[in-house]
């Protein structure tokens, strides 16, 4: 069967509107549009001329004049490989509030004025370029606030309030603009799908449409996804191979923190992450995050353990915190934040077998300093650390860093990342280094035995 849906037809000129309007935009005659039930027309399938049909030759492409160009900040285009690449399809997903518009309202800014932003210094560039910035979740006297706000206001950076994917195809073949920004694809609709905003054939049709339009005029498109309750990007997976990056904006509404971090990439590295903290003009980038997550740490107090942590190819030096107490309740308490807490019942169950210790009358507490997640397997033996430091009572080293996989055996594991994460503590200065290796002149750690009794001297 044919779909039909409704539109609006002028009664003086016949020309047609998907919503009813005051005034025809096509020949300006007020209160003639009236409801009509017209044929679904599926999506056009004109053909391109031949001579753009045919295969050509791969070294005989032409690309003197595809060059990729700055997003504004120098840590950005390093981790994206080439910075904007024309035609390259761009997907930024995170969580409500977290900062995406802000972030990409500021690199608009950026690339429009040809400013060249490195975390608080600002430079010039010869080259500016044209950016247009759509929304479908802000009007545009939003938009404007919030660029007066980040001081990004521009004669280059054009602004679009729209859901109708269509207006924005339009611009990008009529004035061709360097970049467009969505935000965000769920808000958009297309004239040839059928349903609501959001659906998943509407996000398809918008995205594949914008994709193919971008690609054709040489235009990098950046586009905002929402994500679901478990973090993960809304929508069909078609959207994330659609695109050439897939870009994820993490961290905690109530920290000053975000975590940028790159899951795919055809032009560079995958895994790599940039640390940003939120500030009253927006997001800027911490140059050196290797201490970032320590903040004002006591090292003369127990039950606090620094691990060099690894993410995606940064090596941070984090905090992990324990606390041991008596308790007052029939089961005891395990409670772990920023990390599995799964993790830290399997490690109480290595410590109390190997260590013969028990943990039957105390309830105990362990998370990550600073806000951050981990999820890597090095955190083991700085957990353990922490753990028999606070059960002790006694702090450990205060230069000391910890990193190892404890087996259920209670050994000591190599991890991945071993020489990266060895330069960094020697570069910070810390000493003694305790790690399941011992062919860098530190503290080679086999057994949770061994850990016991070279903090504690206790068998």
């Amino acid at each position: 069967m044919v779909k039909v849906k409704e539109a609006y037809i002028c009664n003086a000129c016949g020309a047609q509107s998907a919503q009813w309007k005051g005034q025809c935009p096509a020949c300006k005659e007020w209160n003639s549009l009236g409801v009509a039930t017209v044929k679904a027309n599926p999506k056009s399938n004109k053909s391109t001329p031949l001579s753009k049909n045919i295969p050509i030759i791969l070294q005989d492409v032409n690309t003197e004049n595809h060059h990729a160009f700055g997003s504004g900040l120098d840590a950005l285009d390093r981790i994206l490989g080439k910075g904007f690449v024309p035609g390259a399809a761009i997907l930024v997903g995170g969580e409500p509030g977290i900062g995406k518009s802000t972030l990409l309202l500021q690199l608009a800014g950026a690339v429009a004025s040809g400013k060249h932003i490195k975390g608080s210094k600002v430079s010039y560039e010869n080259k500016k370029h044209l950016v247009l910035y759509a929304s479908g979740e802000e009007s545009l006297h939003q938009i404007k606030t919030r660029g007066e706000r980040l001081g990004v206001l521009h004669e280059n950076l054009l602004a679009l309030a729209t859901t109708r994917v269509q207006d924005l195809i339009e611009i990008v073949e009529k004035d061709t603009p360097d970049l467009l920004i969505v935000d965000s694809i769920q808000t958009l609709g297309s004239d040839f799908a059928d349903g609501l905003p959001g659906n998943v054939g509407q996000v398809k049709a918008c995205a594949t449409e914008l994709v193919d339009a971008c690609k054709k005029n040489d235009c990098t498109l950046v586009l905002v996804g929402h994500v679901t309750k478990e973090g993960d990007l809304a929508g069909p997976r078609l959207l994330e191979h659609l695109v050439d990056t897939v870009i994820s904006l993490e961290g905690d509404r109530r920290q000053v923190f975000r975590i940028l971090r790159v899951l795919k990439n055809r032009f560079g590295p995958n895994q790599e992450l940039l640390v940003f903290q939120m500030r009253q003009h927006g997001l800027e980038v911490v140059e050196d995050p290797s201490t970032f997550f320590l903040g004002a740490r006591d090292p003369s107090l127990s039950g606090t353990a620094v691990v060099m942590a690894v993410d995606g190819q940064r090596t941070f030096a984090v905090e992990i915190q324990a606390l041991v107490s008596k308790t007052y309740l029939a089961i005891p308490r395990r409670t772990g934040l920023g990390f599995d807490v799964n993790r830290l019942h399997l490690l109480l169950a290595v410590l109390e077998k190997r260590l013969r210790l028990n943990f039957g009358q105390v309830d105990i507490y362990a998370k990550v300093g600073g806000g951050m997640r981990l999820q890597e397997p090095g955190l083991d033996l700085a957990l353990v650390a922490a753990v028999l430091s606070s059960f002790y009572d006694i702090p450990l080293p205060e230069r000391a860093s910890f990193w190892g996989e404890v087996d259920l055996n209670g050994q000591v594991r190599p991890v991945a990342a071993h020489d990266i994460r060895f330069k960094q503590a020697k570069r910070l200065g810390y000493k003694p280094i305790f790690c399941p290796d011992d062919e860098s002149g530190n503290e080679c750690i086999k057994t949770v035995v061994d850990l016991q009794s070279k903090l504690f001297r206790r068998t």
